[in-house]
């Protein structure tokens, strides 16, 4: 591993477990917990809608048809609760704005990450919040609230209604390089999976794996990234160079497909396999969603 930065015109932070300090099991117990409260309070049967919400967000991982992530969702939903009548969208933003937010009441943010963002901006780096697009961006928002960082310090945060697939499939890394107007080069990707986050790096994206909250699924050789606490990452990034060349006007929506696929045609050396990154995806939220009992509060 070459310790030297590159000369990055854009910085892509993953969220959970990477600037926010969380325990994503024990997060999405509780969510889900507080999504079943929130309807039978107000007359739903909380067993079918989580069904129905399971149902939703394993279309997001799996489908790879152009729409985006929030479009599948809504999709698959809808169809599995049929002729309710409730008008589901300014339901959950209730939800979002409210017991949501209130999840993170005993987070404990780590001072490091503000830290490292505060000095990163300074330097004049663009910043991109890449966490994984399968929440509306009044949860993204939430969440970022709870590490203690504003949203605005963002150029570009994913979430369901502006990505079109879900990590660690290539084309939501292409989805980024498009938006950000930059080759995989260019990048640096902060995250702590050396699966979801660190396959940015296939198409040419430098990496650094913050092991505070390490998820390593692969067995991956450490060595190889560059790496540290997020005490150590703020320090590297302390010691990097203002930006010289900084991306500019990333964009914040969707991506066309076909800039997506041409970012992507052109940063991929080959070693990324697409196949399998869809396989990981799929097989992640079966284990996420599976956690969770069928229809009952005790989630």
């Amino acid at each position: 591993m070459d310790p030297t930065p590159r000369a990055y015109r854009a910085i892509c932070f993953d969220l959970d477990g990477t600037l926010l300090p969380m325990d994503l099991d024990v997060f999405m117990g509780r969510y889900f917990a507080a999504l079943y409260d929130f309807m039978e309070a107000r007359g739903i049967e909380g067993g079918p809608f989580l069904e129905a919400l399971k149902a939703g967000t394993r279309a997001m991982a799996v489908h790879d048809d152009g729409r985006t992530n929030a479009e599948a969702f809504w999709d698959t939903f809808t169809d599995l609760m049929g002729d309710a009548d409730v008008d589901w969208e300014p339901l959950l933003t209730e939800f979002y704005d409210g017991p949501f937010a209130a999840l993170g009441a005993d987070v404990e943010p780590n001072p490091a990450a503000a830290a490292a963002i505060e000095t990163l901006a300074a330097k004049g780096y663009p910043l991109l919040l890449t966490t994984m697009p399968m929440f509306p961006p009044t949860a993204v928002r939430h969440r970022l609230a709870w590490a203690g960082i504003h949203p605005e310090a963002f150029a570009r945060l994913t979430h369901y209604e502006n990505s079109r697939t879900v990590k660690p499939r290539p084309l939501y890394y292409a989805e980024n390089l498009a938006a950000a107007g930059v080759d995989g080069a260019d990048v640096l990707m902060v995250g702590n999976n050396t699966v979801e986050d660190l396959s940015f790096m296939h198409l040419g994206a430098d990496g650094y794996l913050v092991t505070d909250w390490l998820l390593d699924p692969a067995g991956f050789d450490l060595a190889s990234v560059k790496h540290g606490t997020m005490a150590d990452f703020a320090a590297f990034a302390a010691a990097l160079p203002p930006c010289a060349n900084p991306a500019s006007a990333v964009k914040m929506g969707p991506i066309d497909p076909a800039e997506a696929e041409a970012a992507r045609a052109a940063n991929d050396g080959g070693s990324l396999d697409g196949t399998r990154a869809a396989a990981h995806a799929a097989a992640a939220t079966d284990d996420v969603l599976a956690a969770q009992a069928p229809g009952s509060r005790e989630v």
